[in-house]
């Protein structure tokens, strides 16, 4: 019963911590986050995402502060976006909201903050993320991803996967493995951007205009993927 009792605070505690967390913030803010977290990567000298990675990848989602809280039980949180090539034309699509949860168990206390960026390399990965609900690393395989100007430093479980990770964490960047985290589709974010509810499926797949505060990380993305600069 005292154990019971137990997970029941810290099970409180962790609900109040990314309620506080996921509401401090606005889609338009949390999208003006992410083109900084993009830019922040591209622009460390031989430490970035590889931009022919960027160019090649059909999505890539970007989580600007997943929240890790711990106290008895962990957990981590954060809201983000997905932004697909547009199939058709050159050039990104509009975003889709997403949200990244995980947990572990074990005596932990403690807190961090990270910023996550997945490349999604294979159209079959794609499909996996459009559903209402993903698992990381379940069917579609995960795995952290290399850094530098050129993707030259692959390895053969790089070159495998359909998802590549990256994370960066008081400065420090490097690709990492997400094995078990979930990620949904946000439809309440999508609501708040597009004034209507829209699946990520709907957005990703249709032919929706991006929002204006949308305009800063659809610069950074057609700057930074542009197969020009290789």
């Amino acid at each position: 019963m005292k154990a019971f009792g137990i997970a029941a605070v810290a099970g409180a505690a962790l609900f109040t911590f990314t309620t506080v967390a996921s509401a401090a913030d606005t889609a338009a803010e949390r999208l003006n986050e992410s083109a900084t977290v993009l830019k922040a990567i591209m622009s460390a000298p031989d430490r970035g995402i590889p931009r022919d990675l960027l160019a090649k990848a059909n999505c890539v989602v970007i989580v600007p502060g997943v929240k890790k809280a711990a106290f008895v039980f962990g957990g981590k949180f954060g809201k983000g976006f997905m932004v697909c090539h547009n199939p058709n034309s050159a050039g990104w699509g509009a975003p889709a909201a997403v949200r990244v949860e995980g947990g572990s168990f074990g005596f932990q206390i403690g807190g961090s903050e990270t910023d996550v960026v997945m490349l999604v390399m294979e159209p079959s990965g794609k499909k996996a993320l459009l559903q209402s609900k993903f698992t990381l690393g379940g069917d579609v395989s995960v795995a952290g991803g290399p850094v530098g100007r050129t993707s030259s430093a692959e390895t053969d479980a790089q070159m495998r996967a359909k998802i590549l990770s990256y994370s960066r964490s008081r400065g420090a960047f490097a690709g990492i493995a997400l094995n078990g985290a979930t990620l949904r589709q946000d439809l309440d974010t999508n609501k708040e951007l597009y004034g209507k509810t829209l699946t990520n499926k709907e957005i990703i797949l249709g032919n929706v205009k991006p929002p204006a505060a949308a305009s800063e990380l659809d610069s950074a993305l057609d700057k930074y993927s542009s197969r020009e600069q290789g």
